[in-house]
């Protein structure tokens, strides 16, 4: 069974999660999820946070109310995830990114947590697709 991209995201953070809390290869790590099967998508997103955590942390950190390290390891991996997405995959709307990252958020973690990491990682769409971002609030609907 092949899984979709909002499932790829859930197995990203759980994997993300256990990587911060262990140092264990996140890519391993999703590999024990019970259920999954290989992803491209969940390779992207593992392999990309890896490689460019500190890249990220300092896309993210200015838009924050707290130290980067301060934030709950789920909060962390939930906007790594966001980020990396909206700096590497264009094609997929900042929109999306933001709302999968809400749901996210609310399936995961702590009960407002979603409004924080929505607020987060729509001044860190702006800073990194700001064209994208006008344009959307330019629409007349």
């Amino acid at each position: 069974m092949k899984i979709d991209k909002r499932q790829a995201r859930e197995v990203a953070l759980q994997a993300l999660y256990a990587w911060q809390l262990s140092g264990a290869d996140p890519l391993d790590e999703a590999r024990a999820i019970e259920g999954y099967e290989e992803s491209e998508f969940v390779r992207s997103l593992l392999r990309g946070v890896q490689g460019r955590a500190s890249e990220l942390e300092k896309v993210i950190t200015p838009h924050l109310d707290r130290p980067f390290a301060r934030l709950s390891p789920v909060e962390r991996a939930i906007l790594y995830i966001g980020a990396f997405e909206l700096a590497e995959h264009p094609r997929t709307p900042f929109k999306v990114v933001l709302n999968e990252a809400v749901e996210l958020g609310k399936s995961f973690g702590a009960a407002e947590g979603y409004r924080f990491v929505n607020g987060v990682l729509e001044k860190v769409a702006v800073a990194l697709r700001p064209d994208e971002v006008a344009k959307s609030r330019n629409r007349i609907v």
